[in-house]
């Protein structure tokens, strides 16, 4: 099983413990704006806008935290205006690393990504630089405890996903990126409970990763991952848990 995904599954448990609360409400509150600024403030005609709210009430966002965010996104409130911005990352290792991130001073995250890559061996690369070793694809996130790996595979073909793998306590449902949302609808009428829903970059290869090597990398996605500007971040390491746990 590919690291980055066990990196990225440990987050989502870490992020119940020793991440700030705050932090996860911005980067939800930011995503909520945008989705409701491209497709309209109504979440039944806006797949993105109801990925975003379900994933908010997920994290037990305050409905009206969620009400003010669609509404700047809007323009029914002032609000900043926020770009998505996509950086390519070399990072120790050989490893490819995708940066996702929605800010309203890219000058400013930018170099607050060149600061955190200096300090943790990782380089900014150019456009097309590693993307090519990605597939843009959608990840619903399944609780496992809650259904059999047999009943939930079986509930994903039938919704229309491609793939599905189990990471510890999470099925990882995998869809084409146009039917992320159809494949969550589908999958909740069929009572699977959802931890997370979102688009990535899914590698189609991994970069083995060791010792050091692996404790270096596994700081550098943190610093990113922490920074403020920053959504989501994808790589194509592969990690013994042993590894990472030590990292």
């Amino acid at each position: 099983m590919a690291g980055h995904s066990k990196w990225k599954t440990m987050k989502h448990y870490k992020a119940a413990t020793d991440r700030k609360r705050a932090a996860v409400f911005t980067r939800i509150i930011r995503e909520i704006t945008m989705a409701a600024r491209q497709g309209g403030g109504d979440p039944g005609g806006n797949p993105r806008l109801r990925t975003a709210i379900e994933n908010a009430k997920a994290s037990s966002m305050p409905k009206e935290n969620i009400e003010r965010a669609i509404r700047k996104g809007t323009g029914e409130l002032e609000g900043l205006d926020y770009q998505e911005v996509l950086y390519e990352v070399y990072g120790p290792g050989g490893v490819a690393i995708m940066v996702q991130a929605m800010t309203d001073n890219p000058t400013r995250t930018v170099a607050d990504l060149r600061h955190k890559l200096s300090r943790n061996g990782g380089n900014l690369g150019s456009a097309n630089s590693v993307a090519f070793l990605f597939d843009r694809k959608g990840q619903i996130l399944l609780d496992a405890t809650t259904v059999d790996e047999e009943t939930a595979l079986l509930a994903a073909l039938e919704a229309g996903a491609e793939d599905m793998s189990r990471e510890d306590d999470r099925y990882v449902v995998t869809t084409d990126p146009a039917e992320l949302h159809a494949v969550r609808d589908a999958l909740e009428t069929a009572g699977l409970s959802i931890a997370d829903a979102e688009l990535g970059w899914v590698p189609q290869s991994t970069v083995r990763v060791e010792g050091e090597t692996a404790s270096q990398l596994v700081r550098l996605l943190d610093a990113l991952d922490d920074l403020d500007d920053v959504q989501k971040v994808d790589a194509n390491f592969d990690m013994d848990v042993s590894e990472l746990a030590e990292a």
